[in-house]
């Protein structure tokens, strides 16, 4: 039975929760997640409690804030004058908005407060700052070639 190291291409299902116990990510519904250990492409704390795992072994850990998502930054939230936002365009709290920037690249920004003359925003992703909590099942390890 393989075992999970840096480098292996892995297939996983997993749930995710907020201390609270509300589930905000689960794989369990669609496919399973794959990925290769050490490419940076899912969150540090999650490949983690992968590392080790073997081919059909579960377990469930916690990942603090810092190998999620990161803090809470108050310098991804500001605001913007509510005219400069399309009256096409719904403004609610809770929404999302892509922002386009000079450069030609946007980012998703979630509306935090919204008046009638200003609109504050916030490019934190929504999970950082929260300790997240994960059911992990390591369906397969695929070792390099």
């Amino acid at each position: 039975m393989a075992t999970a190291e840096n480098g292996n291409k892995v297939k996983v299902k997993y749930t995710g929760k907020l201390e609270s116990g509300k589930v905000f990510g689960s794989s369990e519904e669609g496919k399973p997640i794959e990925f290769q250990i050490g490419e940076g492409q899912i969150i540090p704390g999650f490949e983690e409690a992968v590392v080790g795992m073997s081919e059909g072994e579960s377990k469930t850990v916690e990942v603090p804030s810092e190998k999620a998502y990161g803090p809470h930054r108050d310098d991804r939230v500001f605001e913007v004058e509510r005219a400069s936002i399309p009256d096409d365009v719904s403004v609610e709290v809770g929404g999302q908005l892509e922002v386009r920037h000079q450069n030609g690249e946007s980012t998703i920004v979630t509306v935090a407060e919204a008046g009638p003359e200003k609109v504050k925003l916030d490019a934190n992703h929504p999970l950082a700052g929260k300790d997240l909590t994960f059911d992990i099942e390591l369906l397969e390890v695929e070792q390099p070639a």
